[in-house]
């Protein structure tokens, strides 16, 4: 350990090893005194002291009787020593050179040297190894906050494995995964674990925000732009500049705001709806989406050159019924989750139930699941599961293919098919998701035009095309 200068600071203990007593007194003499100096006069004592004392520095000269520096230095690389070594000769030739930076040594300096040289060699030391801890540090937060992604299957190592690869960089991530997966959270994780996480952290639904004013909300706009701009007002890549923008359902963008979106990409820059000023702006951009994007570029619904760029590094989150053996995790820890958050004591699911949970299908992912358990703690009691696995479910989407999710998991119902009222409701969904698309087919997938015809919210109708699983494309 370090011990204390007369001031009472931490000193840096730097070790010398060299056969000629002046150096470490010269050096005792003129270093600064946030260096504690400790000598040894040859190598086998070098090697002692450093076990023992455990120096940050060592000074090591190369040409010493008996045991050489090159000798030395490798022993000390070999016992995995953590001491940075700098080699001291006054025989600076290359060859010597080059085998020091192949054993590992942090730099080199040739006799006779300047006390004020080796204060700056020691520094620039010292500043290398802070920069290497700082981001072992971080390695080692991000890896802890990435481990807050429950799930220890393959799959999950596998998307974790990413996230902290890419975290700490100004990638654009594209996350791809059915609806429910946590796309949103691992967007946030992304976030967090970058150098601007103690910036904004911008989320912006693009599937949520009519077309018409999506523009605007995006990158803003002056006074007088449109009817009713009584002022300008900055976008959302304004307000997350030095941050994170999250576009959410971005297979939902128009295609012709996909250009200007290019253009931040590419650029860093817009102009604001109905302005002639380039704004500049600084922000890492996260994008998220359920649909088949290869399919919307077939169809074109978006455009090729921005798919490439959105696709700089993709994070495909894994459906639950790919990961069933999570299930258990993902249960424990919403219980715990609800139990604090509703003063319950639910204790935990039966092994029946918990069968079930991993037999089913779950259409809605780790989000159904989530609700389920919430139901389960607030009203204690776990029979609600038959209650609520037995409702029908709708279709699953996968890369854009609807997928028919299985019957109800063996055990939840009396008889060889549905109760009258899991039938009914079989029906009047059914027969919900027809008129939908019905409707959404004779207003050529105007959808603000369709609520109006359905009339229900725009936001319903969103909400109700993707629980139904509906795309223009197989309208």
């Amino acid at each position: 350990m370090s011990g204390r200068n007369v001031s009472g600071e931490q000193a840096v203990k730097l070790l010398v090893i060299d056969d000629d007593p002046k150096v470490p007194w010269i050096l005792s003499e003129r270093l600064p005194n946030q260096y504690e100096v400790i000598s040894a006069s040859d190598g086998y004592e070098g090697i002692q002291l450093a076990s023992t004392e455990q120096p940050p520095l060592i000074l090591l000269d190369i040409m010493m009787p008996g045991m050489s520096g090159l000798e030395v230095l490798e022993r000390l690389r070999h016992a995995q020593t953590s001491s940075d070594i700098i080699m001291l000769s006054g025989h600076g030739d290359t060859e010597n050179v080059v085998k020091s930076i192949q054993l590992g040594a942090a730099e080199f300096i040739s006799k006779p040297f300047d006390p004020a040289e080796v204060e700056i060699h020691l520094r620039k030391v010292l500043e290398s190894r802070a920069l290497r801890d700082e981001n072992a540090q971080l390695r080692e937060s991000l890896k802890s906050r990435f481990e807050t992604l429950i799930g220890d299957s393959v799959a999950m190592q596998r998307v974790k494995g990413i996230l902290e690869e890419i975290a700490d960089s100004d990638l654009t991530v594209l996350i791809r995964g059915e609806s429910g997966t946590g796309k949103e959270v691992v967007a946030r994780l992304l976030h967090a674990g970058s150098a601007r996480a103690k910036e904004a952290f911008t989320k912006v639904n693009c599937a949520a925000i009519p077309r018409e004013l999506l523009e605007a909300e995006l990158f803003g706009y002056e006074r007088g732009a449109f009817t009713g701009a009584n002022k300008m007002k900055p976008g959302r890549f304004e307000a997350a500049t030095k941050g994170t923008i999250f576009l959410d359902e971005i297979g939902e963008m128009p295609l012709e705001l996909q250009s200007k979106l290019l253009q931040v990409l590419e650029q860093q820059e817009f102009v604001r709806v109905g302005g002639l000023q380039t704004i500049k702006v600084d922000v890492r951009i996260v994008c998220a989406t359920n649909r088949d994007l290869e399919v919307a570029i077939a169809e074109r619904q978006m455009r090729d050159d921005l798919y490439y760029r959105l696709n700089e590094i993709t994070v495909t989150l894994p459906s639950l019924r790919e990961r069933t053996e999570d299930i258990p995790l993902l249960v424990s820890h919403f219980i715990q989750k609800y139990n604090a958050a509703y003063s319950k004591s639910f204790a935990g699911l039966s092994a029946e139930t918990m069968q079930k949970l991993v037999s089913y299908p779950w259409p809605g992912n780790v989000r159904q699941l989530e609700n389920l358990v919430k139901q389960i703690v607030v009203r204690q009691d776990e029979a609600v599961i038959d209650e609520i696995l037995r409702r029908p479910q709708p279709a699953v989407r996968t890369a854009g293919v609807p997928v028919n999710v299985p019957e109800p998991v063996a055990g939840t119902t009396e008889g060889n098919g549905y109760s009258l009222k899991d039938r009914v409701g079989a029906a009047v969904a059914r027969e919900e998701r027809n008129l939908i698309a019905d409707v959404l087919r004779k207003t050529n997938w105007n959808r603000r035009k369709a609520a109006d015809v359905l009339e229900i919210s725009y936001r319903s109708l969103l909400y109700k095309i993707k629980e139904y699983g509906l795309s223009k494309s197989e309208l």
